[in-house]
């Protein structure tokens, strides 16, 4: 049986709308990136004290005080200060911390690897087991294993981070001393050294992640396999593994990939507690770092990367969720 040629207007018109919707979603991610470095500069603006406070400590004088926030430009007008630091983050010239007195790019320089590595074991691990756990639980849905798997993914999800991390270090590093209970990791230590070192963060971050990536994954599959076209399979006699395998999944690629988007999402909050708890040399942490000394140049920056993250993770889910739905490119 011949095939009818798709015409060439048709490909064209397809590709123009697709990339219309692409540069608009990517203005959209951009405005409201622009929109979240004004909130977090005013807000950064509103906490008490500043840098030159809590570098001359109680014991200074006003005049002192005053002297040093002159020389560090904290004296400028906010909307000033505001128009030169965003200057500075478009044109790739960062501002100067005002504790450390070096360029943040260089500081961050210095932390963003260890977060990306961070992150990055913390995907390796959640998102297979998560989307095991997630397409077996739909697999076996109304079974006793499904229910189990669904009290166990619900608790894990009520459970914040710093409660998994603490428990972590009790049973692991203090009951048993089988793991450090702070990194002490470096570029020389063995791969032993490593993973031992990652393991109590990685764990602590990875089972929220894991429980919430699994619930939606869950939900996607389901949806998929009460649809008509599953019946239908199934009453030809096609296996289940292959009705997930060839039909689902690909139905509900979109969904999934937004629940990965989401739940990875959720690592730029519980990064914060976990490398705090274990002194790891994060991003997280130096904003942490930053708020105490009121390093605001730095500590807007840490906030823009995090923002940044996940709105970019938020614009690639649906950017895949759009390329996987013709549906929604009529949206």
């Amino acid at each position: 049986m011949a095939t009818v040629p798709v015409p060439l207007e048709r490909t064209r018109g397809t590709s123009f709308v697709l990339l219309r919707l692409i540069a608009g979603r990517m203005g959209s991610a951009l405005f409201t990136l622009l929109l979240v470095s004004l909130v977090v500069f005013i807000i950064s603006g509103m906490l008490p004290g500043d840098a030159a406070q809590e570098m001359l400590g109680q014991s200074a004088t006003p005049a002192q005080v005053a002297a040093l926030r002159h020389q560090l430009g904290l004296d400028v007008p906010a909307h000033i200060r505001y128009l030169s630091w965003l200057r500075g983050m478009l044109t790739g010239h960062s501002s100067y911390s005002l504790v450390a007195n070096m360029p943040v790019s260089e500081i961050i320089g210095q932390r963003l690897p260890n977060s990306l590595i961070l992150a990055g074991l913390t995907t390796a691990v959640a998102v297979p087991v998560a989307l095991f756990i997630g397409i077996y639980s739909a697999m076996r849905r109304g079974t006793f294993i499904d229910r189990a798997l669904n009290i166990g993914t619900l608790a894990l999800v009520a459970v914040p981070e710093f409660l998994m991390a603490t428990i972590g270090v009790l049973i692991f590093a203090v009951k048993l001393r089988l793991l450090p209970s702070i990194m002490l990791s470096t570029e020389h230590s063995s791969w032993g050294e490593f993973l031992r070192s990652y393991t109590l963060p990685v764990m602590s971050l990875a089972f929220v992640v894991i429980a919430q990536m699994a619930r939606m994954t869950r939900a996607a599959v389901v949806d998929q396999l009460n649809r008509p076209y599953v019946e239908m399979a199934v009453l030809k006699g096609v296996k289940p593994g292959r009705i997930v395998l060839r039909h689902v999944l690909p139905n509900a690629v979109g969904p999934i990939v937004n629940a990965i988007a989401l739940s990875l999402s959720y690592l730029l909050g519980g990064a914060i507690i976990v490398e705090t708890i274990f002194n790891y040399p994060g991003i997280a942490s130096l904003m942490v770092n930053a708020v105490t000394s009121r390093d605001m140049p730095l500590l807007q920056t840490c906030a823009m990367i995090f923002c940044a993250a996940y709105l970019l993770l938020v614009l690639i889910a649906d950017l895949v969720a759009i390329v996987a739905n013709p549906k929604l490119r009529s949206l």
